[in-house]
């Protein structure tokens, strides 16, 4: 499998629109030729109705929705998680911190989702707690697991699970006797009447120290009276430090440990992982169980996604994250933006009626042939962006990619033209907040934000019995945006010309403009050559020419 870090995400601007996602699917298609499947086409907008009927149309999916480019953890390749279950004994962690090198290894519960850490600190502290005859005891645990832990040989097994106070017989046998009860457990030495005395009391457990030997009859007695015997080379100081290991992991490990996703960003994890007494985070699957550890030296590297832009070169029209991406080529038709580089990179600007017009020339000056599909979608692109080819935008090269794409496609320009106007101007039932956002784009002009919204109406009827309505969505759009300016073009193709509705200081407003709003704009079809231009010359205290 690929690694998802080796693939190129090419996207259009925030409010796609069909020229936009034609000229992604287009490129990424052209760019797969020579190395498949890495170039993937991706959208960071909802799409309109012109733009998924140009899909339908032509059997495309979807490019694929990706809202931001922030690297996520699931950007990261992570080593082998180890991690063991909460009723496992300590030892078990320290033998596998010490086996593969690691400072803390998570717990776990029955589902795999974890509960705890156990770390170096967590497990020093319970190897080197003092041992006193009244704090020494053995939780639940098997008594295979009891002489794993020492190192033992069971002489006697006669039951299964141990649970009870360990005593170190250093006392009078008298005293040691007093305190026993039947699911305690005593450590003795080479001493065959104490050993004798001990299982003829009924206790849970024997541990000879020390490898000392076990009689026949000391055996003998002991699987009469229910008693285990194990025997071990350990001293009676060994044997205290590790029963003390034989608590179980959930007795020792640390709890709160901080918890992320796959999803969540990686600037969000460091400074998770940073705050963190652990050093360290666990990663969670969707189901909540453990998939991944993330640690200080995890995120050393910086991780990018690589990504190409189409169709637009300012930050404020990217999709989110930009800034945290790596920019590997631009290629668009509009005015140059703020935005920058880490590296240097392709960049391809000129100024046709459609970005889908570039990517037909690399088509057609390469002697590759798009399918019938991506033909169609450039098509679309191109006869979208230029108004079938009748905005002041058009320029000839616009004219032979229409050409050509409609003889790859076999379609009419004409009919297509129609039906892809007749789906971007059907307005009906929609409400105006999603008609104004469907292709608004943000300028930075004379260090002055400015949102400039164009909607393609079949009259201006439309807009005139809306003016009220139109003018408080304007104001919210201002408030929610923090925008100095926002405008908005309602352009109707018959007549050639715009109605432009704004809102801003009036002012500014009036300097600009010289009347109040709305007011009709002969010619002015096209925002990016017939009003960004004159507009930003205005802003900058330029005479209109």
């Amino acid at each position: 499998m690929r690694d998802p870090m080796h693939h190129i995400y090419l996207f259009g601007h925030r409010q796609p629109d069909a020229d936009s996602i034609a000229s992604v699917i287009g490129y990424a298609d052209f760019k797969n030729r020579s190395e498949p499947g890495r170039y993937i086409p991706a959208r960071c907008g909802e799409l309109n109705p012109e733009t998924r009927f140009m899909l339908e149309r032509f059997s495309i999916p979807e490019p694929v929705l990706i809202p931001s480019v922030k690297p996520r953890l699931s950007d990261i390749t992570y080593k082998p998680v180890f991690s063991l279950q909460q009723d496992v004994p300590a030892v078990d962690v320290a033998t596998l911190m010490a086996k593969e090198g690691i400072r803390n290894v998570v717990i776990t519960d029955e589902a795999g989702k974890p509960v705890g850490m156990v770390g170096e600190h967590a497990l020093a502290g319970s190897y080197i707690q003092t041992i006193h005859l009244a704090e020494l005891a053995v939780t639940p645990l098997p008594v295979e697991s009891l002489a794993r832990i020492l190192h033992a040989t069971i002489i006697v097994s006669a039951r299964q699970m141990l649970q009870g106070r360990v005593y170190i017989a250093i006392d009078a046998l008298q005293v040691t006797l007093g305190k026993m009860t039947e699911k305690d457990i005593v450590v003795v030495g080479d001493n065959e009447p104490a050993q004798l005395a001990l299982v003829s009391a009924g206790i849970a457990c024997l541990i000879i120290a020390q490898g000392a030997p076990v009689g026949e009859r000391v055996a003998t007695t002991a699987a009469q009276h229910g008693v285990c015997i194990l025997s071990t080379e350990l001293d009676a100081f060994g044997i205290g430090k590790m029963i003390n290991l034989s608590l179980p992991a959930r007795e020792v490990m640390e709890i709160n440990v901080p918890v992320l996703t796959f999803s969540d960003t990686i600037t969000h994890a460091r400074q998770v992982v940073s705050a963190s007494k652990f050093r360290a985070a666990c990663i969670v699957a969707p189901d909540g169980t453990l998939a991944g550890i993330l640690t200080r030296t995890t995120l050393l590297d910086d991780v990018r996604r690589s990504v190409i832009l189409l169709d637009h070169n300012e930050a404020s029209q990217a999709v989110d994250g930009i800034e945290e991406a790596d920019i590997v080529e631009i290629i668009d038709h509009h005015r140059l933006g703020a935005i920058t580089t880490l590296k240097p990179i392709r960049f391809f600007n000129d100024p046709v009626g459609a970005t889908s017009t570039i990517i037909a020339m690399k088509f057609m000056e390469s002697g590759l042939t798009p399918s019938r599909q991506v033909a169609g979608a450039l098509l679309s692109g191109i006869l979208s962006d230029t108004l079938s080819l009748r905005m002041s935008t058009t320029t000839h090269r616009d004219i032979q990619a229409v050409k050509y794409l409609a003889s790859v496609c076999g379609e009419d320009p004409d009919q297509l033209g129609i039906a892809l106007l007749e789906q971007g101007m059907d307005l009906s039932g929609i409400p105006l907040e999603i008609i104004l956002a469907r292709d608004t784009k943000e300028y930075i002009l004379s260090e002055k934000k400015v949102m400039i919204s164009q909607v393609m109406v079949p009259s201006f009827a439309w807009n005139n019995e809306r003016d009220e309505v139109i003018r408080a969505e304007l104001a919210r759009m201002k408030a929610t945006s923090g925008s100095a300016m926002v405008l908005v073009l309602f352009t109707n193709v018959l007549e050639k010309s715009s109605d432009l509705y704004g809102i801003a200081d009036p002012d500014l407003l009036q300097d600009i403009f010289g009347e109040d709003l709305p007011v009709r704009l002969e010619g002015v079809m096209s925002r990016k050559l017939d009003f960004l231009p004159w507009l930003g010359a205005r802003l900058r205290g330029q005479a209109r020419p």
